[in-house]
């Protein structure tokens, strides 16, 4: 197999954890930068990674990067490409972009130029003057950062926070790759206690659910690079088949989601049932405030409201308040929660052990990680 040079985009803070997710899969010399990390794989590491990465946004092939300060320089240099490799003679490709500090700043521009150099260097390879562009997709983008031009190719089609589980949406949903780094980034494994008290529509216990049995995340959906005919169908067949004798459908999981909004938590069934994890995870109408366990150990996981509204800023710092309150009982317990409150820890009365930068879409927060002693080990 050929050697392909690929890229997991993520979202600012979790490319650490994109990262560390594609070691653990296997995959080593990466190149960790500013929302992607840059690894070498094969046809078979396109099916890979798109099933199974939890954090990333979605995989991209590279299929070129130069400098580039006139718009001849693009279009040679991208016409130079071996296009042809990848994209057939039916294909739709369309060209997206972005220019950031860079000369070339027209970005419409600088798509057409692509498409007009890749259409000329189609035209050599198959011997034609037109494209039908009915067959395939390949969504060719164009992204110049400080005159370098890197030309890739999506291969996930929708993003990869899209499990396919999630079919109705709650109010501010919060994303299932971030749900999912949350996870990933506590202390929490398949043997202890998980509680999300402020649950709303279901996304960290389903993630948990996932990540405790070793579901691989793109397992149910599809991939808009299943229909290149430059991947065969028997290698995504492979990875499909290799992800479901890896999945730990035995595994037992001790899961909770509380919320006080009966109407969100029918959601949240709704989307454990789609997930194929409803039997995992206990949904239960609760308040915060009445929140109590016998458990000695156990981890919360949580996205409270963060007070974005001035109207809703009040009630949002008197909710961390409750939830401090409650909480503070629970020393052998690790707490984990995401707000882009500012004022959190003085609310909460406690400061975190470690607070990460994450991003909820384009909303800066901080991740506050409270740590509990590590539970004994059983016989």
């Amino acid at each position: 197999m050929a050697k392909l040079e690929l890229i997991a985009t993520a979202a600012f803070g979790l490319e650490a954890v994109v990262a560390q997710e594609l070691r653990d899969l296997g995959y080593s010399n990466l190149n960790v930068e500013n929302g992607k990390v840059t690894f070498v794989g094969s046809e078979q590491s396109i099916c890979h990674t798109n099933l199974w990465l939890r954090s990333a946004d979605r995989v991209l092939l590279k299929v070129g990067e130069f400098k580039a300060t006139t718009f001849e320089e693009l279009f040679q240099q991208t016409k130079a490409l071996p296009w042809p490799d990848w994209i057939s003679s039916d294909a739709k490709f369309p060209v997206v972009g972005k220019s950031i500090k860079s000369q070339l700043f027209s970005v419409p521009d600088c798509q057409a130029i692509v498409k007009k150099a890749v259409v000329e260097k189609m035209k050599e390879t198959y011997g034609v003057d037109w494209f039908e562009e009915t067959g395939a997709t390949y969504k060719i983008e164009v992204a110049l950062l400080k005159d370098t031009a890197t030309l890739t190719i999506d291969t996930s089609g929708a993003g990869l926070h899209k499990r396919g589980y999630r079919k109705l949406t709650a109010k501010a949903p919060l994303r299932e790759t971030l749900a999912a780094a949350m996870v990933m980034l506590s202390f929490w494994n398949h043997d202890r206690l998980l509680v999300d008290p402020l649950c709303g529509s279901g996304t960290i216990p389903i993630e948990a659910a996932l990540i405790g049995q070793n579901i691989a995340p793109g397992l149910t959906r599809t991939f808009i690079s299943e229909e290149w005919p430059a991947i065969p169908k028997k290698t995504w067949q492979q990875v499909r088949r290799e992800a479901h004798e890896a999945a730990h459908y035995d595994q037992p999981l001790n899961i909770q989601g509380y919320d006080v909004d009966k109407e969100v938590l029918s959601l949240a069934r709704y989307h454990a049932k789609e997930a194929g994890v409803d039997e995992l995870i206990s949904f239960q109408a609760r308040d915060v405030a009445d929140f109590s366990t016998q458990k000695k150990y156990g981890c919360i996981i949580t996205n409270p409201p963060y007070g974005e509204r001035l109207s809703e800023k009040k009630q949002v710092e008197k909710l961390y308040q409750t939830m401090g309150n409650v909480f503070k009982s629970l020393d052998t317990w690790s707490i984990y929660v995401i707000t882009s409150h500012e004022g959190f820890e003085d609310f909460f009365a406690r400061k975190a052990d470690k607070k990460r930068k994450l991003y909820n879409g384009r909303i800066k927060c901080n991740y506050y990680q409270y740590y509990g002693p590590k539970p004994p080990k059983r016989d």
